[in-house]
């Protein structure tokens, strides 16, 4: 429970600090990309790549490996390789996310936005659940319906669904990127060798960091300034940023992805919320109070085993 705690806290702490920098009105892609640059220079450092032998980049060996009925881990060459693979992919996602998140929140608001990114979970869920047969018991199920009850309640209002024109491409689009982002971690957890998650999430970032890149600098030639205090906020984002998928990928070793995933997320949603309390002085309103204690029955429902 100690690394789903940790990931809990690490993503807790990226939503406090960027709604921070959001009510000081910060270049969001500067933020961005210097959060991606300590990210992977992290994962980088955190990498066993210099006490590692033999490593070689095979493809066809590498699925050749996955074809096999009676695998359970890559070996080393085919864990390096799909650390890379699934690591640009992953990046691609992660970045691509925050895109579809600001679009959405435009278009169709932010209660509606935040409900759809966290209800992506059901992706990884479900395809773990018919993928790996990850079922979880009768009570840990009860825990993860009341969950996403409370994932719904504490994000969307009925003025939000009355405002809602359809499911816009955006909105679909946005639940298949969060959900496949999540499910980048699991499936690298799932077939590579452990040792190799520093490097898997130093690709996640790198190639997230050079899309984030092209879109600052493109800023830039705006004319929109970047700040000490972008730099600053980007430190402070990168650490915990990297640290909530590494937390992440070593709770799936005690925990079936049915179960982490709803118990991340809306474990996620709690802290956030007292955090938005204690520290921005934000009211709850009643829904919320009541959605929190749905969360706090959800996680304890959902630990049983």
């Amino acid at each position: 429970m100690i690394y789903l705690f940790l990931a809990i806290l690490s993503s807790a702490s990226i939503a406090m600090i960027l709604k921070f920098s959001e009510t000081k009105n910060f270049n969001r892609y500067a933020v961005t990309s210097m959060n991606y640059i300590v990210a992977f220079s992290i994962s980088l450092a955190l990498s066993p790549l210099g006490s590692s032998k033999g490593l070689s980049f095979s493809i066809p060996s590498m699925l050749k490996e996955l074809s096999s009925d009676s695998i359970a881990k890559l070996s080393i060459s085919g864990s390096f390789t799909w650390a890379i693979l699934i690591g640009l992919v992953g990046g691609i996602l992660y970045f691509l996310g925050f895109i579809f998140i600001q679009k959405s929140i435009k278009i169709n608001g932010v209660g509606i936005t935040g409900a759809v990114s966290k209800i992506g979970i059901l992706i990884p869920m479900l395809l773990s659940l018919f993928l790996w047969k990850e079922i979880p018991n009768t009570i840990q199920t009860l825990g993860i319906i009341v969950a996403i009850l409370a994932i719904i309640l504490i994000n969307i209002s009925f003025k939000d669904i009355k405002n809602l024109k359809g499911f816009n491409y955006i909105i679909i689009l946005l639940f298949f990127i969060a959900g496949f982002a999540e499910f980048s971690n699991k499936i690298f957890e799932k077939y590579a060798i452990q040792e190799h998650k520093s490097f898997y999430l130093f690709t996640v970032f790198f190639s997230a960091f050079w899309i984030s890149l092209f879109f600052t600098i493109k800023q830039f030639r705006k004319g929109v300034k970047i700040t000490k205090n972008d730099i600053l906020t980007g430190i402070l984002v990168g650490i915990p940023n990297m640290f909530a998928s590494y937390f992440l990928i070593m709770s799936f070793e005690y925990y079936k992805a049915t179960v982490a995933f709803p118990i991340y997320s809306s474990g996620s949603i709690l802290l956030i919320s007292i955090g938005g309390v204690v520290l921005f002085k934000e009211k709850l309103r009643r829904k919320e109070i009541v959605a929190i204690f749905m969360i706090i029955a959800a996680v304890v429902l959902m630990s049983v085993r």
